[in-house]
């Protein structure tokens, strides 16, 4: 396998890596010679399987930093950015921001279990969408991007569709695109390009915790033209496609990875 970022100093600050699309994207970029910064929350019971998977990692030969902190607190990014700086010296830089944060309440709009509430709303678009724009905000007054930066995020069918349950996380991913969007826009003069990546229907812990989910999983499958669903390694593989020098100019799309079930 050919090791595209292997010499050249870069990194890829992952949130949200410690499982799902986040694992899958860092394990792919790490195959290809880039470090890794992943920031993860996870509690004690997990951490023996999470840092399992961080030794298989740096077993790729690349240099690895983790922090299991709290994505959307100040003090946490503050953390995170002192420790790069002092990791990263004169010539390593941060050549991908990825946000794979899905942290969100799944809740009905009308009386039902439980109730969807200001609250739910709130710490879902702070920590699905709005967190993409402060990490992106202190990561670039530190001067830790490299010159031709990559801020990569997940998004889904789920921001323009509704969906049973899914009404915050469907705001937060609204968001998500149109911050996205604005990064592209006013990041542009300093090297960033900023891109959403629309995964398909892809079974994660994510997906199995949204209510009524076998009938989106049969329903996905059956419109889907390769009849099955997508895999965290096919959204991994796009993420590292656009941290290459060939996708420089692409900057602020959606772009929708699902073997094509968007087009039913």
């Amino acid at each position: 396998m050919v090791k595209d970022f292997e010499g050249t100093g870069y990194w890829a600050l992952i949130l949200g890596g410690s499982s799902g699309l986040g694992l899958a994207s860092a394990r792919k970029l790490a195959e290809h010679g880039m470090n890794l910064c992943i920031v993860h929350r996870n509690s004690r019971i997990e951490l023996a399987d999470v840092e399992h998977s961080f030794d298989q990692l740096e077993a790729l030969g690349i240099r690895l930093l983790s922090f299991n902190v709290d994505v959307v607190r100040p003090e946490s990014r503050r953390q995170v950015i002192e420790a790069l700086t002092e990791k990263l010296g004169a010539h390593g830089r941060i050549r991908c921001l990825l946000h794979s944060i899905a942290k969100g309440n799944l809740k009905a709009l009308i009386a039902d279990e439980s109730l969807l509430g200001m609250d739910d709303f709130l710490l879902t678009m702070q920590n699905m969408a709005i967190s993409l724009s402060d990490w992106t905000r202190d990561l670039h007054e530190a001067g830790l991007f490299a010159s031709d930066a990559r801020v990569l995020s997940f998004t889904s069918e789920g921001s323009s569709k509704a969906w049973k349950y899914y009404a915050a996380v469907s705001a937060a991913k609204a968001a998500l695109e149109a911050i996205t969007r604005s990064i592209a826009l006013e990041y542009s003069a300093f090297g960033i390009r900023a891109n959403c990546i629309q995964a398909g229907v892809t079974d994660t812990a994510s997906l199995r915790r949204i209510p009524g989910i076998a009938t989106l999983i049969s329903h996905t499958t059956n419109r889907n033209p390769f009849k099955r669903l997508t895999t965290p390694e096919d959204v991994a593989a796009s993420v590292y496609l656009l941290c290459k020098e060939e996708a420089a100019w692409i900057n602020g799309v959606i772009l929708p990875v699902d073997g094509g079930e968007h087009i039913q």
